[in-house]
């Protein structure tokens, strides 16, 4: 399983944006604008998908999709 994909088609599915828009290494925040409530909505969304639970601190708006990715793979080796 490609984690950084998954992670994107996730977030482009819930946040309604296109997956392109979703820079690597931007923050969430800085590439597509996301706020607070989206933030906890893509967390539990995440947790969700990966089977992991995730911290508030873990993942963040300044988060890029590249940070998400490796907090994720390291909750599921």
């Amino acid at each position: 399983m490609d984690i950084k994909i998954k992670v994107k088609e996730i977030l482009s599915n819930l946040l309604k944006v296109k997956i392109d828009e979703l820079k690597d290494n931007s923050s969430l925040e800085a590439s597509i604008g996301v706020d607070s409530t989206e933030m906890v909505e893509s967390v539990i969304a995440l947790e969700k998908a990966f089977g992991v639970k995730l911290s508030p601190k873990e993942i963040t708006k300044s988060s890029s999709i590249e940070d998400i990715e490796k907090v994720i793979h390291s909750k599921i080796g």
